[in-house]
């Protein structure tokens, strides 16, 4: 439980970074915070956007982890600073794998104005409270089942530098059925894997950035899963420090050269 634990708080990191108009491109860098379990991380990250293309980089110590979601050609690349390698997903398969494991069609919740707003990086942000609920299966198992809820305050910049390229970006995404964090996580809990990508969907309806966010991530399950939805709660921050619109190469949105590349399914 141990691993997947660690697996599911870097998601929670990456995914609370994660935040095109195609050829404007956008550089997000933020302070993020997560706990679960007996984990608990700390460090910054940076999200870039270059239309259909993302790439986070997350630095906790002396390890930065990155990812890249290719909309286009389907795929999404885990690498680390530690290993000259990364894994490759097919996300075309992987969106079958999880629907089998979601319901879609059980997932609710809503993002409502709070009428707060607070000053967040030389920018204005509106606040907002949101609250998401999904049921998931662990395994595809329906004698498995258990309920995702998040909840919590977020503070948005609408009309942001780059709000429009990041509202391209995450729809495109979500009509391709993308995740935003490690898909081995994703396999063990789907669950806030898929809620965390709706999450961030209606983000982008509300045509802006989310500069600060505050989620608390809980599960709820019956028989055998009660012990383990409670072992499971976490929680997660984000700050924005700056957001940057100049030009990124497209080498950025690639593992780097030399890289043994590990298919996965």
């Amino acid at each position: 439980m141990s691993r997947i634990a660690a697996r599911l708080l870097l998601t929670a990191l990456f995914v609370s970074v994660s935040l095109g108009y195609l050829g404007a491109d956008v550089t997000i860098k933020q302070s993020v915070d997560g706990k679960m379990l007996a984990f608990s991380g700390k460090g910054t990250s940076t999200t870039y956007i270059k239309g259909n293309r993302m790439r986070t980089e997350t630095t906790m110590g002396d390890r930065t982890h990155s990812m890249i979601f290719d909309v286009d050609a389907q795929k999404i690349y885990v690498f680390d600073s530690r290993k000259k390698e990364a894994d490759v997903w097919d996300m075309a398969a992987f969106r079958q794998q999880m629907e089998k494991s979601v319901d879609l069609a059980g997932a609710s919740g809503s993002i409502k104005a709070n009428g707060q707003s607070k000053t967040i990086a030389g920018q204005t942000a509106s606040g907002y409270d949101m609250v998401m609920s999904m049921k998931s299966a662990m395994a595809g198992s329906q004698d498995l089942n258990m309920t995702v809820t998040l909840q919590g305050p977020v503070w948005i910049v609408k009309g942001a530098p780059g709000s429009a390229d990041f509202s391209r970006f995450y729809k495109a995404a979500a009509e391709k059925g993308f995740i935003f964090g490690d898909p081995n996580a994703a396999k063990a809990q789907p669950g806030p894997a898929k809620a965390i990508a709706e999450m961030y969907k209606q983000f982008a309806a509300i045509g802006g950035i989310p500069y600060e966010s505050r989620t608390e991530i809980k599960m709820s399950g019956e028989g055998p899963m009660a012990m383990v939805a409670r072992m499971g709660n976490m929680t997660m921050t984000s700050v924005v420090e700056s957001v940057d619109t100049a030009a990124l190469a497209d080498d950025l949105f690639a593992p780097p050269a030399g890289y043994k590349l590990n298919m996965k399914k």
